[in-house]
């Protein structure tokens, strides 16, 4: 019976489903993390008869013929890309951008990876660098005896030092916008790498073309909707159950079958 594979593959979608939902819950407090959400499609179908053949008896044409749908498969795990709540720090290197774009870091290999996790730290050289130590592009260093920094919504970094009343600029911080932000490939940590999907970084400063700002002393939550999610793993588990009771149904007609004499 073919009730057993499709039910097989309807049990592997939920599946799949909690694992997607478990991992959003999991990271209901990790900063700048967007929810995903797994999407399916019907698998492949068996053509008893297809529509509009011509019956051989008389000539008419069957007008819909018979389909067999053979189950369901994972089609694709997208991004829902949505503005977090901010969260205020107080921290002169925290920043959150209220809008599109990523910050750009650059990884131990060379490779360009971006985030939007803006909390930043000081390393012992004075390099702004993330919490992984990975440095944000264009490097920026603060010099030891700075006793504060400002940083403006259009990215640029001043330091303020006892002698001078003035502050006096660092640099300015940029962000990367992608015409296709959903097909960035996640590498942990925060940080995501360009695809062909997502196309190449298109860099500017904070507030052009599109992108959005910085905002200092801030955090950008997560855009989790807990009870959204706990709402959805109820009809996943809900419908992982009515795929095993299938299952189970089947194999109670197989066996009534074995049974016939």
């Amino acid at each position: 019976m073919q009730a057993l594979k499709i039910a097989a593959t309807g049990m592997s979608a939920q599946q799949l489903r909690v694992e997607t939902i478990s991992n959003n819950l999991a990271n209901m407090n990790t900063t700048g993390y967007n929810a995903r959400r797994a999407e399916f499609a019907d698998l492949h179908y068996q053509q008893i008869s297809r529509a509009g053949t011509v019956r051989a008896a008389d000539g008419s044409v069957l007008p819909t013929g018979v389909q067999l749908g053979l189950g369901v498969r994972p089609a694709a795990i997208t991004v829902h890309l949505a503005q977090g709540a901010f969260s205020a720090t107080g921290s002169d290197l925290d920043v959150a951008i209220e809008g599109s774009g990523y910050l750009e870091v650059t990884l131990p290999s060379g490779q360009a990876a971006f985030t939007r996790d803006g909390s930043l730290k000081r390393s012992a050289e004075g390099l702004v660098v993330t919490s992984e130590g990975y440095p944000v592009a264009p490097e920026i260093v603060i010099p030891p005896d700075a006793r504060s920094l400002s940083i403006n919504a259009d990215g640029e970094v001043y330091a303020y030092f006892a002698e001078n009343v003035e502050g006096q600029l660092l640099g300015q911080f940029t962000l990367a916008g992608f015409a296709n932000a959903k097909g960035l490939e996640a590498l942990g940590g925060n940080l995501f790498a360009e695809t062909e999907a997502s196309g190449p970084p298109i860099l500017g400063n904070p507030g052009d073309d599109g992108l959005g700002t910085l905002l200092q002393g801030y955090l950008e939550d997560s855009s989790v909707d807990a009870v959204r999610e706990v709402t959805e793993l109820i009809e996943a588990q809900r419908g992982y159950e009515m795929n095993a009771k299938v299952i189970s149904a089947v194999d109670q007609m197989m066996g009534a079958t074995t049974q016939v004499r």
